[in-house]
């Protein structure tokens, strides 16, 4: 089974977390755009659990190319890339398709779909956020060839909280940390939160901001095709998001237009003053960075005891988790934020070019 989203530039998604491999074809990246296989590779390590505070599952995460790119160069061919697994026990998720995790896909998977393989979590294992990422790397590359670019970083992990206002610059220097914070101060603090809850069996989650600068004014689209619809629905498709805002979010329920209203400036150009929208203005750019934050819950596999329902037997039962999990996601997750946010924007960018010739 494939998963597919996109209307131009088209990305489908296969592969289970315990199968041979995972993959991707990305389609409509058009004829002759140079690829960057040691900038895929650098995005591919940033996804790769950190010691410590990742999964003990050690996956190589080389990406194979196996068509779409000839001499370095798109071919104007769909692009399909594969991804081994080789580090695939599977045996500690064998009792979970008779006690099913809370906050996991386990219940409805296995009710949805009989045979479910439930190994590693099947297609529902952050496993398919590898192929996400190369071609997030591939999409990163296109839209930068029109002064696009896109960064995320930690805003949150689990009681600590980066409240500074952070550039794009700040973003992409998160790179340089474990916990893809800003600072070396945060870094440490996150980290730390990560590996008390792992001693203590348990896990935390956290927020996930992305910062996107180079949108011309009237870039994207209305209604259901939305610029803000669609980055949403992207990154809601990511394992364990629970959560997305633009902005300021949620908070622009406790203020007043007058202070909510971005005001219009001339300098250059239409500036915004400020950037309480988040760059988007009726599902379209207004010329400000697009800034957006996710959530993501905390990782339901935790080797703390959870009460659950013996499935086969109709009864009330426990279960706790003895495989090899991230203790929190979201530094993995900082890095498939920005894949799907690129891949949303290189499928916007050609669907506006169409629309204007």
């Amino acid at each position: 089974m494939m998963y597919t989203t996109g209307r131009r530039v088209r990305f489908s998604l296969f592969g289970t977390s315990h199968g041979p491999n995972v993959g991707c074809v990305l389609e409509g990246i058009p004829k002759g755009m140079p690829v960057d296989e040691v900038r895929i590779a650098e995005d591919m390590e940033l996804r790769r659990p950190k010691k410590g505070i990742g999964t003990p599952r050690r996956e190589t995460d080389k990406v194979v190319i196996r068509q779409g790119v000839r001499n370095g160069m798109t071919d104007g061919t769909p692009v399909l890339m594969t991804i081994d697994n080789a580090d695939t026990d599977g045996s500690k998720y064998l009792k979970f398709a008779k006690t099913p995790r809370p906050g996991h896909a386990d219940l409805p998977a296995l009710v949805r779909f009989p045979g479910y393989d439930i190994r590693g979590g099947g297609q529902f294992s952050g496993r398919l956020t590898a192929p996400v990422v190369a071609a997030g790397s591939i999409a990163k590359q296109f839209i930068g060839r029109s002064g696009i670019e896109v960064s995320a970083f930690s805003r949150s992990i689990g009681g600590i909280t980066d409240r500074e206002e952070r550039s794009i610059t700040d973003a992409a220097g998160s790179r340089a940390y474990a916990t893809r914070a800003c600072t070396g101060e945060l870094d440490a603090a996150m980290e730390k939160s990560i590996i008390s809850a792992s001693s203590d069996g348990d896990s935390v989650g956290g927020v996930v901001e992305c910062i996107t600068k180079g949108l011309p004014i009237g870039f994207g689209g209305i209604w259901f095709e939305a610029l803000d619809t669609e980055i949403a629905g992207a990154v809601f498709s990511i394992p364990a998001c629970k959560g997305v805002e633009f902005g300021k979010g949620f908070s622009l329920a406790g203020m007043h237009g007058s202070e909510s209203n971005d005001p219009f400036f001339s300098d250059n150009g239409i500036k915004c003053a400020t950037n309480n929208m988040g760059g988007i203005l009726g599902g379209m750019s207004n010329g400000a960075p697009m800034v957006f934050r996710a959530v993501f819950k905390p990782t339901p596999s935790i080797a703390k005891p959870q009460r659950t329902v013996d499935i086969e037997k109709m009864e009330d039962a426990e279960v706790s988790a003895e495989g090899r999990h991230d203790p929190c996601i979201v530094p993995r997750a900082v890095s498939v934020v920005e894949a799907v946010t690129a891949l949303v924007l290189a499928d916007q960018m050609v669907r506006d070019q169409e629309r204007i010739s």
